[in-house]
C-alpha cells in the first residue's frame, strides 16, 4: 500500500506485469473477467483496489494474447506437402546438411495464412532476410525434448507450430511495408559493420553489434559461455546508449539545437532496434533510450524503474510466454542488479587501490554475475566462475569497438574507403574479445556444470557473507 500512494506509476506497472505473468501459469480469457476488472478500476480509481483491476486486466490480456499464439492454421496440414510462399524473416543457422531460418507462412496450398514456422532449406545457399520465397514445402511436426533442450516447446513459445521442409525454392520478391524498412537497415547496418572482413572476426563483429552469434563455431559459443562475456553478444543498453550519443554529438557537431539532437536520437534508435530485431534486451534498451529523449523533450524528470517496468509490460503485451525466456530473464535480472547492488559495491571498493574503471568494471560484473548466476543454472546448468576478469580484459575494447562500428555505418554511404578500413581496425579489437574468451573460457574451473559443486560454492559464499556482513555495516555507518 505504501508503494501505491509514493509510487503510483510504478504500482500501476507492477500490477499489469504480475498480471501478464500470471497468464502463464491460467489461462482467464473470458469476457467476464475483464468487466469485472473495468467496474473494480471504475469505483477504486486508486489505492489497492485499482492495482487489483489492473491485475486482472494483464491477466484477461495476456490469456487472450496466449490462445492466439497457440492458435495455428497450419497444424492439421502437418506431413502434407504443397505449393508454399513464405518469408524469410531472420538469419539463417546453417547446419551439416540443410540450413533452418524463421520465416512467416504466407500461402501453402489454396491455404493462405500468415503464421511463422521454421523452415530447412538445402544447405547451398540461403534466400536474404526478407525475400518472398516460392517452393514445394512439406509441414513437420517440431523435434521434441533432446540432450536436455526441448525444440518443440521453445519454438512453440514464439508462435512457431511446425517446421516447413523445402527442397526446390526460388526467390519471387521481396517484403514491403515496416518489415522491408527492417530488412534493408540490417543489409545496411550488417554490410557497413564488417566490410572487407572475414571468419571469426567478421562474425564476432555481427555478434556484438547485430546480435547475431550464428557466425560462430560451436567451439567459440562455448567459451564465450564459459567466460562470462556471452552477454556481448547479446544487444544491450550500452549499444542503445552509443547510438543516442552518437546523434546527439553528431547535432552539436553540426550546430544544430539539442532538441533536433533528440529527434535524432529517437529516430536512430528506432532503426537500431528495426536492424537487430525484436530481442528482449534490445527492445528494453530502446524503450528506455526513447523515453530518456522524450523526457527531455517534454522536461519531465527520467525515472530508470519506471523505464524497465514499461519495457516490461511491452514484451509480455505482446506475449506472455517471454517470461520464461532466457534473454528476457537474463537482461532484467542484470539491469535490477544494476540498480539496486551497483552502487553498493562500488561504494564498497571506494578505499581499495586502482583506476576508478577497473572499480566500476568489477561491480557492475560481480553484481550480474550473481544476479544472472541462478538464471543461468536453471536454463542451462552451468555458471560461470570467472566473470569478473573476464569482462575487466575484454571491457576496455568495448566501447571503441562499437564507437568504430557507429562511425563507419555513417560512413559507409559517403566514404565506402573509409569503411573498409574502420572495419579492418575494428577487426583486432574483435579478434581481441574472442581471444579473452577462448583463454578465459579454456582454464580449468572456469565454468561449473555439477550441483555438489554449486551447493559448496553457495555455502562458502553465505559463511563469507555472514562473517563478512556486520563488518561492512560497522564501517560503512557514519560516525556519531
Amino acid at each position: 500500500m505504501s508503494l501505491i500512494r509514493r509510487r503510483p506509476a510504478h504500482a500501476i506497472g507492477a500490477a499489469l506485469c504480475l498480471g501478464l505473468a500470471l497468464s502463464n501459469g491460467i489461462r482467464a480469457s473470458s469476457w467476464i473477467l475483464l468487466v469485472a476488472a473495468l467496474a473494480l478500476a471504475l469505483v477504486a480509481r486508486r489505492g489497492p483496489v485499482l492495482a487489483v483491476a489492473l491485475v486482472l486486466v494483464g491477466w484477461w490480456w495476456g490469456s487472450v494474447r496466449l490462445d492466439t499464439i497457440d492458435r495455428s492454421p497450419l497444424t492439421p496440414r502437418i506431413g502434407t506437402a504443397e505449393r508454399t510462399r513464405f518469408v524469410v524473416t531472420g538469419q539463417p543457422r546453417l547446419g551439416r546438411f540443410e540450413m533452418r531460418l524463421p520465416a512467416t507462412v504466407l500461402r501453402f496450398g489454396e491455404l493462405h495464412v500468415h503464421e511463422p514456422v521454421l523452415a530447412q532449406l538445402p544447405s547451398l545457399r540461403a534466400p536474404p532476410q526478407g525475400a518472398v520465397v516460392e517452393g514445394r514445402g512439406e509441414l513437420e511436426e517440431p523435434p521434441g525434448a533432446r540432450n536436455g533442450f526441448d525444440e518443440r516447446t521453445w519454438l512453440r513459445r514464439h508462435g512457431v507450430h511446425a517446421v516447413l521442409r523445402v527442397d526446390l525454392w526460388r526467390v519471387v520478391g521481396r517484403r514491403d511495408g515496416l518489415g522491408g524498412v527492417a530488412d534493408r537497415l540490417r543489409a545496411w547496418l550488417a554490410g557497413s559493420v564488417a566490410r572487407g572482413l572475414h571468419g571469426e572476426r567478421r562474425s564476432v563483429l555481427e555478434g556484438i553489434v547485430l546480435g547475431d552469434d550464428s557466425g560462430l563455431s560451436d567451439g567459440l559459443q562455448q567459451r564465450f559461455r564459459a567466460s562470462g562475456l556471452y552477454h556481448l553478444l547479446a544487444v544491450s543498453g550500452e549499444n542503445v546508449a552509443l547510438v543516442a550519443a552518437g546523434a546527439l554529438a553528431l547535432a552539436w557537431l553540426v550546430g544544430l539545437p539539442r532538441w533536433l539532437g533528440e529527434f535524432g536520437a529517437l529516430a536512430g534508435i528506432a532503426g537500431y532496434v528495426l536492424a537487430v530485431g525484436p530481442q528482449p534486451s534490445v527492445i528494453r534498451a530502446g524503450i528506455a533510450g526513447a523515453l530518456g529523449s522524450l523526457a527531455w523533450l517534454s522536461a519531465r524528470m527520467t525515472d530508470r524503474w519506471y523505464f524497465l517496468i514499461l519495457g516490461a509490460i511491452v514484451l509480455l503485451a505482446w506475449n506472455p510466454y517471454t517470461l520464461l525466456d532466457a534473454g528476457f530473464q537474463l537482461s532484467f535480472a542484470a539491469v535490477a542488479s544494476i540498480f539496486l547492488v551497483v552502487p553498493r559495491l562500488r561504494r564498497a571498493l571506494d578505499g581499495y587501490p586502482g583506476p576508478g574503471a577497473l572499480r566500476d568494471v568489477v561491480s557492475v560484473s560481480a553484481a550480474c554475475g550473481l544476479a544472472t548466476a541462478p538464471v543461468t543454472w536453471l536454463q542451462f546448468h552451468a555458471i560461470p566462475l570467472l566473470t569478473i576478469p573476464a569482462n575487466a580484459l575484454a571491457a576496455p575494447a568495448m566501447a571503441p569497438l562499437l564507437g568504430l562500428a557507429l562511425v563507419g555505418a555513417l560512413l559507409a554511404p559517403v566514404v565506402p574507403s573509409a569503411t573498409i578500413a574502420i572495419a579492418w581496425m575494428n577487426g583486432w579489437l574483435a579478434a581481441y574479445i574472442a581471444e579473452c574468451a577462448r583463454v578465459v573460457g579454456g582454464l580449468p574451473g572456469a565454468q561449473i556444470r555439477s550441483a555438489k559443486a554449486l551447493a559448496l560454492i553457495v555455502a562458502g559464499v553465505l559463511v563469507v557473507a555472514a562473517y563478512a556482513w556486520p563488518r561492512w555495516r560497522t564501517s560503512s555507518s557514519p560516525s556519531t
